[in-house]
C-alpha cells in the first residue's frame, strides 16, 4: 500500500475517502487511534492508504479536487 494523503484535518481525510470510495479506489486510513496518544489535540497527522495498483488514479482523484497529495514514493 502506498500512503496518498497526509493531513491533521478530519475533514479533509473524510472528504478524500469519499471520492477515492466514489471512484471505487478501496482506502485505508492509518493512525486513527493515535489521539489516544496525543491526548486529542490534532497535532499528528492521519494518512491515507491505497493499493500501488490504484495510487497513480487516486493522486488524480484528490489533485483535481484541490486536495494536498503526498508525493510518490
Amino acid at each position: 500500500m502506498l500512503e496518498v494523503l497526509r493531513s491533521t484535518d478530519p475533514t479533509v481525510i473524510a472528504f478524500a475517502s469519499a471520492l477515492l470510495t466514489g471512484e471505487d479506489i478501496e482506502v485505508f486510513e492509518m493512525d486513527v487511534h493515535m489521539s489516544v496518544l496525543e491526548g486529542s489535540i490534532g497535532v499528528l497527522p492521519r494518512r491515507l492508504m491505497v493499493r500501488k495498483s490504484d495510487a497513480f488514479r487516486a493522486r488524480a482523484v484528490l489533485s483535481d479536487n484541490n486536495l494536498p497529495v503526498t508525493d510518490a514514493g
